[in-house]
């Protein structure tokens, strides 16, 4: 059986233990409660004797390896052979209770299985099949793995059974296991039903936390039948291995399903969950996995995700990097980002590639000097902080499970300006080596810069992590690349940078190394690492004694390496040092001596490396090495041989012969002879310099290893010179000899494939193909095509033919003498001075028929030029193949690069009949593609290829075509390139078509500028012209001769031949002071040279008294001056210029009305001038209203004095007016403060001195009257109010108020835009300053809107107000209120009088008071005396009479009738009372 697989595992995909008999579980169970019990024992010995085993000597080693060894855990293995871990649904056997088999942790988790062994002697045969014989070593290690070791001895014990037993219990077990399979497969194919059961989690994934970058797995068992279908979920979302490759890894095998996740982030960070799902119903098991960062450096030792190439899935990608970076510059301290559009298909929404980002073939990873994204189309990778460091070949590789793609290209990091001018360029790669408990090395490269002077040496900084304080660790410059820093702290941390000095001082610091600790390497290895996995092997040593040792010798102590600065010793740990750590001490010795001296006599050292400092140059030093603890000191180690001290490491030789070659047009590539016997070769410097000029700049900032090198970023057309440096620890060599100069241009080289074959035309025995230009020519003009072609029968291709000997220079081309219906495949090839290109891809395969369609054929070469940001010229030839009816237009189509072919949309409505077309409207940054359609009577043929992507954008530099018309009238057009290449050629066409004839047009070119003179500019030019320049990045610019521009030109022309004299301003005339006549012009430009000549009607004027002529040559100002116009001074003026060739002249025309206008303008000012040489009106007497409707007469005058006097008259009577004159204001006022008709008159006011007077005059008599009157009503309209609506106890009444009103203002009242005629209920009036309108008892007809207009003789104003709605309610509510209170005020009792306030009366006197009574209705008369009614009686008699007379009569008055007496009367309406006091007195006591 050995060797061969178990039979369950040949029909069965999951092996279940429930398949087995009841006879089988029984002997299994039984055999499994014997070895339980018998291991159980075994384990307690085993521990006694693994502790005897501990406490035993050191140094013993007991290898357990032959009977130990396990075989590493499967879970794929063990899930076939361990599903018996529960009770099995698939069993139709009666259900038993079984051991379990899970292992368990701490917290009762499952960790995996235990699986019962047979521990049989490795002496004899096992009786197991391999597999099953690899399980029980699986177990066996597996159990050595929990138990951590166990003795020889125990195994011995175990080996109980003899082969004879072994081999006869497992051929039983065999026999049953096959006869239990049998009746299982009989049972469930006649009860199939009865075994299917729903999922079931027998083991569930379990959550995890893990580091950062770490790998995870989580795996689960699950049973069910039929076998169910398992899905992983992240989040809820289904997890898609194709979308993540090298990502996610899914697994299932013997019903064990796992998910492995590689190099762990934050962003695996979720809730994962596995759904099984049959026929019978679904389950599902959660788990978490949380990811975090640590802190120091990731183990290295970690499972790493799967690299490569993924095929597994059966999807072939395609992977183009369109977009890339180009060769990028920058500087020191700058942010560079390198971008580059990827394009994948087919596009998988999921889908992720690989990116990597790689400098100099090295992998970068994700820091803060360089930042990495991927948006799903495009990788970018930003260097936030430029250093040399970040100098080199950068290359970006995308990896898809089909292939991979790379693009590349140099970045190129120049220093920052020194903070001292003249110092070197900061050092680079600054690196930490050979690290230990109090010791490092610390090494960098040289600058390229040196500032100009030598590098004296440099300064080593160390900083502290956590602090930001940097120590100089060595006091003198060393000029050795490499220094050991000592006396660091064992435990900490440290950073270190490196500074250049020569004699103009310090560079700047160098990028900071990486953090390095100061520990022991082997405790560092200990850091890095992870649990080593299990190997079978057990070491057991003996514990040191207690006591202390002294430690032994240091062993193998050797001086690495030796300069003149410094000499670096290294050795090896004793093997006989205790428990305690060791610290060494250093001794020297001058050779040819035997006088040793300590070299650290104060601090012991604790790393096996020590550095020697100030050791005399050129003498022999030996060294040895002592150790040391608590014990004591050691001996010491063995003396190092005699080392002389001094640099053992020379600066390399010069490098050899430097030869350029051209590369492109800003680039040379440079190669040179390796420095011969070199040691320790860190690179090289290349430096450039312009011929002539004697200065060299660095090309590269950061070492080369090779002897090649492209010398990026010169200058195009530039002749150079070159030289080579070569560098190691120790310096940089002296420079090469210079090379030969090389001028910076392109190299020539054979062009690249054409491409885009297309069939034009097809007859029956030839077809005329076309196809694309390369995309690059070689750096020379292409010469010509050759087109082959090749049969292609049954789909196999013969054999190449060639189509023509001699090459065509057009990109189509007629192939003759085919067959008909025959097929045929062609290549294309271009050739230059160069070469013939190698050829195109085989076109597709082509036909050869004759066409028959009555539509034309596809256009051909489609030519994009003149492009910008919004406009480009698109070029194309007409089909050749015609159809039925000659081509009479064509259509363009365009649609954006990455659009859909749906996008295609027509540019054109109409069709255009010409082969070119401007396309306009187009959107700035936009990529677009193009093609064309043509057409004849039959309808539009099929369109053309389309045009490679073309990106809307002015380039850089971009120069348009400029007119130009010379002094001598010549028209030309110009254009200028500044991007010329030496092969570069100005080519002029007229209408896209090359000018070859220069009887119209003459083209001179001289350097960057070329010029297209008309010789005989006429319509026949009429057109539009281009210019193109070859061998540049599409330098071109167009111009259109319209008929319109050449008119202009051609007058410009003729104003250039025959110059004028420009003029501002043609002759023209003013009056001056005293009414002197001014002819003037101004001419535009005119030299201190110029000649004027002055006409009047063909006579030629000159200086003198009656005319003054002035010619000034600054301003060009040309004027004559007379001092009046006499009727012979009618005519005609002209000024006649001129100015060598140029002449100009210009006229003025005085006849008829003009000139007697003029004449009589001119007397007048004259007259005026006259006037005001005394007192004078400088403004005449007018009026003005104030707000307040004040009338003020006022005038200004001007020249007056203390004597000049002012009178004022009315009507021809004088009228006080101001008494005294303001001098400063000049102004003269006259006030009406309420003028009516009575101060209508004439007004005037004379004003005189003795120097004269002057008399000014205001009517203001019936016209001049009303206009004051009506500005006056316009104040007071101004001034009213709005109209307001108030209520009386007679109606309604509207009014306004004004500040001022006059009887003469006409007031009109409107109701519904309707004048009102006045009645007795509607009525009018004004009472002070308010204006009123009176609606007596008001109804629903008095509703409306209601205005006052106030007329001033001019549009008037209006005053509205609505009486309506809401408003007329509340007047009218308001008016009914009113009412009826003066109704009762009106009618209520009244006492109207007659009563006395007091009355005194003699006793025994009669008293009779009498007073009015009104009221209605008729009132009540009560009388009270001290607030007490009064009843009539014999004594008091009150009476009440004719309604309106009330008495009241004491008949006898005696003393008692004194007091406070009152009458009360009252009505409905109200009550009045009127008091009165009576008095009596005796006349015996008045006595």
């Amino acid at each position: 059986m050995s060797g061969s697989t178990p039979f369950y595992q040949k029909h069965h995909r999951h092996y279940d233990r429930g398949y087995r008999s009841k006879e089988l579980e029984s002997a299994v169970s039984q055999y499994q409660s014997s070895s339980s019990s018998s291991y159980a024992a075994r384990r307690s010995s085993s521990r006694a004797s693994a502790s005897a085993a501990l406490s035993a000597s050191s140094g013993h080693v007991i290898a357990l390896h032959e009977r130990t060894t396990p075989v590493p855990c499967s879970y794929t293995r063990l899930s076939s052979s361990y599903s018996d871990l529960e009770e099995s649904r698939l069993s139709p056997m009666p259900k038993r209770a079984k051991p379990t088999y899970l292992a368990m942790d701490k917290e009762n988790q499952i960790i995996g299985y235990v699986v019962p062994i047979f521990r049989g002697s490795h002496e004899y045969a096992s009786g197991f099949s391999d597999t099953e014989e690899a399980r029980v070593k699986e177990s066996a290690g597996y159990m050595a793995r929990r138990n951590l070791f166990t003795s020889g001895l125990e195994m011995e014990r175990t080996e109980q059974t003899s082969r004879k037993v072994s081999m006869r219990e497992s051929a039983e077990r065999i026999c049953l296991s096959k006869r239990i399979y049998e009746n299982e497969e009989h049972h469930k194919r006649m009860n199939k039903d009865s075994l299917m059961h729903a999922p079931e989690f027998v083991i569930k994934p379990r959550s995890h936390t893990v580091w950062e970058k770490q790998c995870v797995r989580l795996h689960c068992t699950v049973s069910g039948w039929p076998e169910p279908r398992v899905v992983w979920y992240k989040n809820n979302v289904t997890i898609d291995p194709m979308a993540h490759p090298g990502k996610y890894k899914l697994e299932s095998s013997y019903n064990v399903h796992s998910l492995e996740i590689s190099r762990c982030d934050f962003d695996d960070t979720a809730q994962y969950r596995v759904s099984a799902m049959n026929s019978k119903g679904e389950l599902s098991s959660f788990a978490s996995i949380v990811v975090k960062r640590f802190k120091g450096e990731v183990e290295e030792a970690l499972p790493m995700p799967r690299h490569g190439l993924i095929s597994e899935y059966g999807i072939t990608f395609d992977t183009h990097i369109v977009d890339g970076f180009g060769v990028s510059f920058g500087r020191e301290g700058e942010t560079m980002s390198l971008g580059a559009t990827v394009i994948i298909s087919p596009n998988l929404a999921r889908y992720q590639p690989e990116v990597q980002w790689y400098r100099d073939d090295v992998l970068l990873q994700p820091s803060k000097w360089c930042h990495m994204h991927w948006s799903g189309d495009k990788a970018t990778l930003t260097l936030t902080h430029l250093n040399k460091e970040d100098e080199g070949l950068y290359t970006l590789r995308i990896t898809t499970k089909s292939k991979y793609e790379t693009y590349s290209a140099y970045v190129f990091v120049r220093d920052a300006d020194a903070e001292v001018e003249g110092a070197p360029g900061a050092p680079l790669d600054v690196k930490c080596q050979d690290a230990n408990k109090d010791y490092v090395i610390v090494t960098w490269k040289q600058p390229a810069v040196d500032g100009g002077s030598s590098i004296l040496g440099y300064f080593v900084d160390r900083c502290e992590v956590g602090t930001t304080h940097w120590s100089q660790c060595n006091d003198t410059p060393i000029k050795f690349a490499r220094f050991p820093v000592t006396g660091l702290v064992e435990g900490r941390s440290y950073t270190f940078r490196v500074r250049a000095v020569n004699k103009s001082g310090m560079s700047r610091p160098s990028r900071v190394s990486e953090v390095v600790a100061a520990m022991d390497p082997a405790d560092r290895a200990r850091m890095r690492g992870t649990s080593a996995p299990w190997t079978g092997q057990i070491i057991v040593t003996e514990e040191e004694p207690a006591e202390g040792v002294v430690p032994g010798r240091p062993k193998e102590l050797e001086v690495t390496e030796a300069t003149k600065n410094y000499v670096v010793l290294s050795w090896k740990p004793p093997g006989e040092r205790g428990h305690e750590g060791i610290m060494y001490y250093v001794e020297k010795c001058v050779s040819g001596t035997d006088s040793w001296q300590r070299v650290n006599t104060e601090i012991p050292v604790k790393s096996p490396r020590f550095a020697l400092f100030d050791l005399a140059e050129g003498k022999a030093y030996s060294f040895r090495v002592r150790c040391c603890n608590s014990a004591g000191v050691g001996e010491p180690s063995e003396a190092t041989e005699a080392t002389t001290v001094g640099d053992k490491l020379d600066i390399p030789s010069a490098p050899g012969r430097v030869v350029p070659t051209r590369n492109t047009d800003t680039s040379v590539v440079v190669s040179w002879e390796a420095s011969r016997d070199a040691k320790e070769l860190v690179g090289y410097y290349i430096e450039a310099s312009i011929v002539g000029s004697n200065k060299f700049e660095p090309c590269n900032n950061k070492p080369v290893k090779g002897t090649r090198f492209i010398c990026h970023g010169l200058v195009t057309g530039e002749s150079y010179v070159f030289r080579v440096k070569a560098l190691n620890a120790a310096g940089l060599s002296e420079c090469s000899q210079q090379s030969e100069a090389i001028e910076v241009k392109a190299a020539i080289a054979s062009p690249t494939p054409p491409y885009g074959i297309s069939v034009l035309e097809c007859v029956r025995d030839s077809m005329v193909l076309a196809w694309k230009q390369p995309t690059f020519i070689g750096g020379a003009d292409i010469t010509g095509y050759f087109v082959d072609y090749r049969e292609v029968i049954n789909g196999v291709p013969g054999t190449w033919h060639e189509a023509n000997v001699k090459a065509v220079s057009d990109r189509a081309y007629r192939v003759s003498d085919l067959k008909e219906n025959r097929k045929y495949q062609f290549q294309v090839r271009a050739a230059n001075m160069a070469g013939v290109g190698i050829p195109s891809l085989p076109s597709g395969t082509f036909v050869c028929e004759e066409w028959t369609i009555a539509v034309p054929g596809p256009p051909h070469d489609l030519q994009v030029t003149e492009v910008r940001a919004n406009t480009l010229v698109l070029l194309y030839k007409p089909p050749v193949y015609q159809g039925r009816d000659p081509v009479n237009g064509f259509y363009i189509d365009i649609k954006e690069a990455d659009a859909e072919e749906e996008a295609w949309r027509g540019v054109n409505e109409k069709a255009v009949l010409t082969n070119y077309m401007k396309i306009k409207s187009l959107k700035e940054g936009e990529t677009y593609v193009f093609r064309v359609r043509a057409q004849n009577k039959a309808g539009v043929g099929k369109s053309s290829e389309p045009t490679e992507p073309v990106l809307a954008e002015t380039k850089p530099g971009t120069t348009e075509i400029v007119v130009d018309v010379d002094d001598d009238g010549v028209i030309s057009m110009n254009f200028a390139c500044s991007n010329l290449t030496p092969d570069s050629k100005f080519v002029w066409s007229k209408n896209y078509e090359e000018i070859t004839d220069d009887t119209r047009i003459t083209v001179a070119t001289s350097g960057e500028k070329s010029k297209a003179t008309f010789n005989m500019p006429a319509e026949d030019d009429i057109g539009i012209y281009s210019c193109a320049v070859t061998h540049t990045d599409g330098a071109c610019s167009s111009y259109t001769l319209s008929a319109e521009e050449l008119k202009k030109l051609l007058e410009l022309s003729h104003d250039h031949k025959f110059p004028i004299i420009p003029l501002k301003t043609e002759l023209a005339v003013e009056l001056q002071e005293k009414g002197r006549i001014r002819f003037w012009l101004q001419a535009e430009k005119i030299s201190a040279n110029g000649k004027i000549e002055y006409v009047f009607n063909d006579n030629s004027l000159s200086q003198g008294e009656k005319y003054k002529m002035n010619f000034n040559k600054d301003t060009g100002v040309i004027e004559m001056i007379m001092e009046s116009l006499l009727p012979e001074d009618e005519g005609t003026f002209t000024f006649q210029l001129q100015d060598g060739k140029a002449t100009n002249q210009s006229s003025l025309v005085l006849i008829g009305d003009v000139f007697k206008g003029l004449q009589k303008e001119s007397a007048f000012m004259r007259k005026e001038w006259h006037r005001k040489q005394g007192p004078h009106f400088v403004e005449y007497l007018s009026y003005e209203v104030t707000p307040e409707c004040c009338v003020i007469l006022k005038c200004k005058v001007g020249n007056i004095k203390k004597e000049t006097v002012a009178l004022w008259y009315k009507d021809g009577r004088e009228v006080k007016g101001d008494e005294k004159l303001t001098f400063t204001e000049g102004v003269l006022k006259l006030e009406i403060a309420q003028i009516s008709k009575k101060d209508a008159g004439v007004y005037e006011i004379v004003l005189k001195d003795d120097r004269g007077q002057d008399t000014s005059t205001l009517n203001l008599t019936e016209q001049g009257f009303r206009d004051l009157m009506n500005e006056v009503f316009s104040n007071i309209a101004n001034s009213s109010t709005a109209l307001k609506i108030q209520s009386t106890d007679e109606g309604i009444r509207l009014y306004s108020f004004v500040s001022y009103y006059n009887e003469a203002l006409q007031v009109t009242w409107h109701h519904k835009d309707a004048a009102i005629a006045f009645t007795d209920r509607i009525k009018s009036g004004v009472v002070g300053e308010q204006l009123w309108l009176q609606i007596t008892e008001p109804t629903e007809k008095d509703k409306g809107k209601y205005a006052i207009e106030f007329h001033d003789g001019k549009g008037g104003l209006k005053r509205t107000v609505e009486l309506s709605g809401q408003a007329f309610d509340d007047a009218y509510a308001e008016f009914q209120r009113l009412k009826a209170a003066a109704i009762a005020e009106r009618n209520r009792a009244r006492v109207a009088g007659g009563l006395p306030d007091v009355v005194t009366i003699q006793e025994l006197k009669a008293l009779n008071l009498t007073c009015n009574i009104s009221g209605e209705p008729l009132p009540e008369v009560v009388w009270l005396k001290n607030e007490r009614e009064i009843v009539s009686d014999g004594h008091y008699v009150m009476k009440f009479e004719a309604g309106k007379y009330a008495s009241f009569t004491i008949t006898t008055v005696n003393t008692t009738d004194s007091g406070k007496y009152s009458i009360l009367v009252k009505n409905k309406y109200g009550t009045e009372s009127a008091d009165f006091t009576v008095s009596v007195f005796s006349p015996d006591s008045k006595k």
